[in-house]
């Protein structure tokens, strides 16, 4: 089975990433869902949702994963609704098949069955399941 292509979303090097580099190394070492029998490719955690923890623990990225990462909106930490990931809106989710997000980073997401379907405000696109962002195209960092 071929998947997508894998992209960047974010990128930090030099003196920038070393205060990053223990957030997330503390990611690694106390995920949750780190032991055998954990993965569930649907609705998760899998390996978005392991990327989505790490983006959690440093805000500062303001990244966000695209509308075709399925598991990011999986609730690896037991959480039902909360503080999105850049800390700029909310969330609320049933179990990762069902949830809703609205932050200025993330943009206004509904989730339905781990596909996304939503707005980005902050640089304008529409996302669509499947097919991911189409818009402006996203800055580098």
């Amino acid at each position: 089975m071929v998947g997508a292509v894998p992209e960047a979303i974010v990128s930090v090097d030099g003196a920038n990433a070393v205060p990053l580099i223990p957030k997330i190394r503390a990611v690694i070492e106390n995920y949750r869902f780190r032991d055998y029998g954990d993965y569930s490719a649907w609705p998760g955690p899998n390996s978005n949702t392991f990327v989505q923890a790490a983006l959690d623990a440093v805000p500062e990225l303001q990244a966000v994963l695209p509308p075709t990462a399925i598991g990011k909106d999986y609730p690896y930490r037991g959480e039902w609704y909360g503080v999105t990931a850049s800390r700029t809106g909310v969330f609320a989710t049933l179990g990762g098949y069902l949830g809703l997000t609205i932050g200025w980073i993330e943009g206004i997401e509904l989730n339905l069955f781990g596909g996304v379907l939503g707005i980005d405000i902050r640089r304008p696109a529409l996302k669509f399941p499947g097919v991911g962002r189409l818009g402006l195209p996203l800055a580098r960092s």
